[in-house]
Order: C-alpha cells, then structure tokens, then sequence
C-alpha cells in the first residue's frame, strides 16, 4: 500500500519545516509515504524551504485558494495513483502522530473517506472556532443532508474509490463542505476519528475568521446548489 499526504500551502514558511518533518517517514501497512506540496502562490519562501526538505513541490503562479489547492492534489493523485490520499494543513494544527489511525478504516475496507475530527474529544480550541465549526456544521447538514462532527477539517483520508469519485469546482474555503457533498452523492463511506489539534498563536491567527463564514455560506449557494 502506497500513501500520498498533500498539503496545501501559502505562506508558510514560519512553519512549513516543521509540519513536514512531523510527518512520519514509515507508518504500519504502508510501504511508501510520498509527500505532494501545493504552493499556492506563495509570495515567501515556503515552496523553496519544501524543496529543501526533499517533498514533491507543486507551484501555483497566482493564490487559487484552499479548493484550487486541493484541487490540484486531487489531480496530482490521479497521476500518482496512491492507494490512499491524506490531506494534512501546512500550519502545524495537525499532529503526525494521527495518521496511523486516520488510515486504518480504509486499510480495513470499513470506510472509503475519513475525517480526522477536532471535536470527537474534550480540547482547548477557541471558542470561536467551535462557533464556526458548529454553524458549518449545520449548513452542511441543512445543504446536503450529511451528518459530520468537523465538516471543516482539513485532515481526511481517500481510498481509490473516493479518489475517483470525487469531483470539486469551489476554490475558497467552502470547498470542505463540498467534499461532504460529493461523499453524500456518491454514496461513500464516511468515518470520523477523534484527533488531537494544536493551536497556538500562529494557527489562531491563520485560521479562517468567523465573518468569512458569510462569503462562505454564500458562495455554497451560488456554486452548490444548483
């Protein structure tokens, strides 16, 4: 079994180096782990400080967005043709350690996507992110008729089933509930496991803010419901 993990990225060089090398080079049942980097139009060094930790680099000359990013690691993946795909953030929230248990439903034929969920277990996360996390919770809900508990995270894991199933067009933040949307009506099977997230100064300050929600919400209904 082979394992792709691409990360989107804009600037981040503060700590790119440091997510990267979190990562673990062997995890149990998988014989490669290759990483695919997206520098989406990083206008710092986080695409050459990639290179230099020895990841695959794929450059964006303009800033696309969290859905243009992941769109191009969805593509990259057809290329590459992993087993499994996980999508892990650049700014240090998620914890290595995690991706051993985010793959192991697929590596049972239980689950064909996995969400690595924030919310599963008692943490320190800001209020306002778990306002936000709620409400976008519930719109996903309301929207597409698919229960999640973190429809916002940015930590999932894709069989080859899931791979070549799912189709995104959103380029903005609201493409995490898109994925929801295409689990929904392709019928995949959807796990959630409890992750650790660690947030400090600098993933507070990276994260989305709560008013972003509205340009969320909005571009769901132009773009999704149709």
């Amino acid at each position: 079994m082979n394992l792709l993990i691409g990360i989107p990225a804009y600037n981040e060089e503060k700590m790119i180096s440091r997510t990267l090398r979190s990562i673990p080079g062997k995890i149990k049942d998988i014989s490669t782990v290759h990483i695919a980097l997206v520098d989406d139009g990083s206008t710092d060094q986080t695409g050459k400080i990639a290179v230099g930790e020895g990841v695959t680099v794929l450059r964006h000359v303009i800033n696309r967005g969290l859905g243009g990013a992941l769109k191009t690691i969805f593509s990259y993946a057809q290329i590459y043709k992993p087993d499994i795909l996980v999508t892990f953030d650049a700014d240090g929230q998620h914890n290595g350690t995690d991706l051993a248990r985010l793959i192991k439903p697929i590596l049972s034929d239980s689950a064909d996507v996995v969400i690595g969920s924030r919310w599963l277990k008692r943490g320190h996360a800001p209020a306002t992110r778990r306002l936000a996390n709620k409400i976008a919770n519930i719109v996903t809900y309301l929207f597409f008729d698919i229960k999640t508990t973190d429809s916002q995270s940015g930590l999932r894991a894709f069989n080859r089933k899931a791979l070549t199933s799912i189709s995104v067009v959103t380029d903005g933040m609201e493409v995490s509930s898109e994925i929801l949307k295409e689990v929904r009506r392709m019928k995949l099977r959807l796990f959630e496991i409890p992750i650790a997230s660690v947030y400090t100064s600098y993933s507070k300050a990276k994260g989305q803010p709560l008013v972003n929600g509205i340009n969320v919400l909005w571009q769901l209904v132009v773009r999704l419901l149709k």
